[in-house]
């Protein structure tokens, strides 16, 4: 990805279990769009400068209207209305009933001035939560900024054409983009592709590991390998070459840059990861020992950069990667509520999403309350090489396997679940149609590396 999915990823309990090889994160949404379903429009940048503008209008309608008028009509609603003083009678004298005159004259002084004070306070009221309103919208469309600021309008309006409803079960996929990119680095090509499949009212998450060297066929450019859809087309092209991978709609998309990621993590107080294999990274000069651990910020980088000195290579990277979103992703739930939108806050520095910040917020607390069942996997995959390219094959008959388990709600890894009919009898989830390397893939295995070959963890 050009330095954009490098520009700023995901989302987020207690009681959070993991299943599978490993796991990871993120709920409905709204952002530019509505509620997970509507499609994104440039149309959807105007809306503030036309709220402001109906805003100055009001501001000058008020200014030509009469006083008392707009005192009834500040105070509709609130349970409060304006009350007129005692009138003096000319001469200065009020008239009462002779026989308690005194007790009601200081009985209607007492009352007018109980509701002067009254008034007063509501006022006050109105004007404290006024403010706080003010500033609470100004707080989240200044997060908003940050986390939708990646893309413009065009971008938007683009990747909005690709994204699509939530199912009617109210789950959804996302598509999960990223780059490692060193800084100074321009990488173009998305270096992280990974599917995730959330399911709010089950409390379930799946979070799918795509190869990035996984050899495809992308419109118009030929057989490539699947990080260079971005390159080609932006995150649009990208949400379209893994929807079509996956057989399935997406319908959230979401940019991880995994350089500034190590800064939340340090803010985190670092996150727990149990490290598959020992390992030294001669690029940072960082070294692992395989096991449970807190990783800071620095070492949860070098673990999602490594695939020299691991036994599969880029198999084991996008493993890393995913057992660090997972670990970021309970961290997030393990805080209190009162802090959870402090946490999101700082996640979307490096996150680039239609997701809007009260959406993902929403999301992690209903994980929290519900609880949270996590399954990571990779797509069956096995290495290639093609014409002197080395690419990534496919295991088409596992990778459509694995995608009917996943769009169940079951563990992707557990081959030995029964897969229900609805799923069994799709043959679109993934049908890989887009997918260049051989049919025959059985015998090319046999001395390949594969994803079965990365170190499992329990």
């Amino acid at each position: 990805m050009a330095n954009r999915p490098g520009k700023h990823s995901a989302p987020l309990n207690s009681g959070t279990s993991r299943r599978g090889a490993h796991s990871a994160p993120l709920g409905s949404a709204q952002g530019r769009r509505g509620s997970h379903s509507a499609p994104v429009t440039s149309a959807g940048r105007s809306t503030r400068s036309a709220q402001a503008a109906r805003s100055r209008s009001a501001q000058a309608d008020v200014s030509r209207t009469p006083r008392a008028a707009r005192a009834r009509s500040s105070f509709e609603g609130t349970g409060f209305a304006p009350t007129a003083s005692p009138v003096s009678a000319a001469g200065g004298s009020q008239s009462f009933a002779a026989t308690d005159s005194l007790a009601r004259a200081k009985a209607a002084r007492k009352k007018s001035r109980g509701k002067k004070i009254a008034l007063g306070i509501a006022a006050a009221l109105v004007v404290i939560l006024a403010g706080a309103g003010t500033a609470l919208a100004l707080y989240l469309n200044g997060i908003n900024a940050t986390i939708q600021g990646g893309l413009d309008d065009a971008e938007f309006k683009e990747l909005g054409e690709q994204l699509a409803p939530a199912k009617a079960d109210g789950s959804y996929y996302v598509g999960i983009f990223g780059s490692d990119a060193r800084k100074g680095e321009t990488a173009s090509r998305s270096d992280v592709t990974m599917l995730a499949r959330i399911d709010p009212d089950k409390g379930v998450v799946d979070l799918i590991s795509v190869p990035r060297d996984t050899m495809i066929n992308i419109e118009g450019h030929g057989t490539q390998k699947i990080n260079a859809a971005y390159a080609f087309g932006g995150p649009s092209e990208a949400v379209k070459t893994l929807s079509t991978f996956a057989g399935v709609p997406i319908t959230h998309y979401v940019e991880v840059h995994f350089e500034e990621l190590k800064d939340v993590v340090n803010e985190l107080g670092g996150i727990q990861v149990n490290v598959p294999e020992s390992f030294y990274s001669d690029t940072s000069g960082i070294s692992l020992e395989a096991g449970e651990q807190t990783l800071d910020g620095d070492q949860a980088l070098a673990f999602a950069r490594e695939r020299h000195a691991t036994r599969a290579g880029d198999f084991s990277r996008a493993q890393a990667q995913r057992m660090i979103i997972e670990a970021i992703v309970e961290k997030v739930l393990s805080k209190s509520i009162t802090e959870i939108p402090g946490t999101v806050e700082s996640l979307a520095r490096c996150v680039t999403t239609d997701y809007s910040v009260t959406d993902l917020v929403s999301l992690a607390l209903t994980f929290k309350d519900k609880g949270l069942t996590m399954y990571s996997a990779a797509c069956p995959s096995y290495t290639l090489n093609q014409d002197g390219i080395s690419y990534v094959g496919t295991q088409y008959a596992e990778w459509q396997d694995m995608m009917r388990r996943v769009d169940a709600g079951l563990d992707p890894t557990d081959t030995s679940a029964e897969i229900p009919e609805p799923q069994a009898s799709d043959t679109e989830l993934g049908a890989a149609t887009n997918a260049a390397s051989p049919a025959e893939y059985r015998d090319l295995m046999a001395d390949a590396l594969t994803t079965d070959d990365v170190v499992d963890v329990e």
